[in-house]
């Protein structure tokens, strides 16, 4: 139990005794800003109970209960019974937790989960919507892991099909020039290239289809290009996961999986389950309302829907999860359906396990990102934009050293958190001075919040461990107080509802509030007791919003 739930249980039990009711029908609130509380137990549920005005029944409960444990104070305003914590006693248990390393980090729990995430085709370019899914996968897996949870970290991905016969046939035909170094990314201008070749061209497009029957029969000629070009990609994507700090337990591939998924196609076929229909396997989902699922396309060719199969058992035979996340764009939510739907039909049990994370993609302001048509923004040129800006800022703002390493941790900020602030069923249309901006609602506004409450402690020197937190008397300083004691809740209910961005909502808040604390009262200067009172405070929030942030993928330089 949290210090925060634990509040709650002593107004909730306190509650139910005074009005005659269950504790699970007392639904407590967060009191507005203007008002000096810190629960409040709306009244109009009882107002049919007793039948009374909602102002008065607050009126009798108040006079009825009696300050105890940690609730030092109960009022009534209008409909409303508010409480006021004993600060005294809640907010030094408050400042001791929050010193403590792993700070907010629930206790293990025996839930299991597999999250599925990042999944860049090989053969074309890791691009800033790539981004969003590694971003946003790598910070649910966090903020899971700090919720108690187990968390199993995979990549799946497309390492065959017709994308990557395109740029074999693009290698072959339109020869271009083979770079020294950087040929993971290359490969990604030569799909484009291929594509623009291949469009509208019915006998080039054919020699694509041949090339793709090719690899998928593995001709041995043509699966030693596609052998040393796929190590290329993966080569390459792996540089870019160090940037973002994931480490995957498993990495999955399509061409490891299309024989077992056709086979599972074939089985279900001879089962019933599936059916034939113009040559092809295909899953009959009329009744469910989700249409006809092709799983063998008339040349036995296993799609997308069959190796989803294969991938499903594989994970749940080598991991045996709770739960199986795929974090996968919006567009595919009609596939999942459909997946979680056949799944249902032969293997109920798994079905239950499966669940989609949509997120919307980032779009240009000139329309949708296409690796096709090569209309990206791919994520070297992203990240080598935000740190070259990054690094002119902190040469104007900073004498420290070691400016490329802050530059470097503040541009890849600033990617991390304008991607996974946002709610993942909002697009994004991506903004370069908005992805760049150092103020306001971004990163490098929260890492340097971070930075200056570390500076403070460091500008203090030594100073006692023992502190009185009811010297915190101050508006700004019980605010602080109230957003740090709800930090594990927050992460919390991030993981229950699979949402990181409320975690990133949270940090935004409360290095609002600190700033507002630091811009009104001084701490070096403060007076005895009511300085150390304070320094305990900026350690709190210092550690909060650094925990915060790293939960995020964000790292905080020492100094900025």
């Amino acid at each position: 139990m949290t210090l925060l739930e634990e509040f709650q249980a002593e107004v909730r039990a306190v509650v139910a005794r005074a009005a005659h009711i269950p504790r699970d029908q007392v639904t407590l609130e967060a009191p507005p800003p203007d008002i000096d509380a810190d629960l409040a137990f709306p009244c109009f549920s009882l107002a049919k109970k007793y039948r009374k005005a909602p102002p008065l029944i607050a009126q009798e409960l108040a006079g009825k209960i009696k300050p105890r444990g940690l609730i030092r104070v109960v009022t009534s305003q209008g409909p409303y019974l508010n409480f006021t914590a004993d600060w005294a006693a809640l907010g030094s248990r408050l400042l001791k937790a929050a010193a403590q390393p792993g700070w907010g980090k629930a206790p293990a729990r025996k839930e299991r989960i597999l999250v599925e995430y990042a999944q860049p085709n090989t053969h074309k370019a890791f691009h800033i919507g790539h981004c969003r899914n590694i971003v946003l996968g790598e910070a649910l897996c966090r903020v899971l892991e700090h919720a108690g949870c187990a968390v199993i970290r995979v990549n799946y991905q497309g390492d065959i099909g017709p994308h990557v016969a395109k740029v074999l046939w693009g290698l072959q035909h339109l020869k271009p020039k083979e770079p020294a170094k950087g040929k993971g990314r290359w490969l990604g201008e030569v799909y484009a290239l291929a594509s623009k070749a291949v469009e509208g061209h019915p006998k080039k497009e054919e020699e694509v289809r041949e090339l793709n029957k090719q690899l998928y029969a593995r001709d041995k000629r043509l699966v030693q290009l596609w052998e040393k070009t796929r190590k290329w990609s993966l080569e390459d994507f792996q540089r870019i996961y160090q940037d973002f700090g994931v480490s995957f337990r498993r990495l999955y591939f399509e061409g490891e999986v299309e024989a077992r998924g056709a086979e599972i196609s074939r089985n279900l076929l001879t089962r019933k389950v599936a059916k034939l229909s113009q040559g092809a396997i295909v899953m009959d989902l009329e009744k469910e309302g989700l249409g006809i699922w092709v799983l063998l396309t008339q040349d036995q060719t296993p799609l997308y829907s069959a190796k989803d199969f294969a991938l499903a058992e594989l994970q749940e035979k080598e991991f045996h999860p709770s739960q199986l996340i795929h974090v996968v764009a919006a567009e595919q939510q009609l596939h999942f359906r459909q997946l979680i739907a056949s799944l249902g039909k032969f293997s109920p049990a798994l079905a239950r396990k499966e669940v989609h994370l949509p997120y919307e993609l980032v779009n240009l302001s000139s329309g949708k990102m296409s690796s096709r048509t090569g209309d990206i923004i791919t994520y070297d040129e992203l990240r080598e934009e935000v740190v070259a800006h990054a690094l002119e800022v902190t040469q104007q703002h900073s004498k420290e050293k070691n400016l490329q390493d802050i530059a470097r941790q503040v541009g890849m900020g600033a990617i991390v958190y304008d991607l996974v602030k946002q709610s993942p069923e909002k697009v994004i249309v991506f903004d370069w001075a908005q992805a760049l901006s150092f103020d306001g609602n971004a990163a490098p506004y929260l890492q340097y919040t971070c930075a200056r409450a570390r500076s403070i402690m460091e500008k203090a020197g030594a100073w006692g461990p023992g502190f009185h937190a009811a010297l915190l008397n101050d508006k700004r300083e019980r605010l602080l107080l109230r957003t740090i004691l709800a930090f594990p809740d927050e992460v919390l209910r991030a993981a229950r509802d699979r949402r990181p961005h409320y975690l990133a909502n949270y940090a935004y808040h409360l290095a609002t509030c600190f700033n507002e604390f630091y811009q009104n009262l001084s701490v070096l200067r403060a007076e005895p007791g009511e300085r150390e009172a304070r320094l305990a405070l900026v350690r709190a929030v210092h550690t909060t919003l650094a925990t915060a942030l790293q939960l995020l993928g964000i790292q905080v330089p020492e100094k900025m």
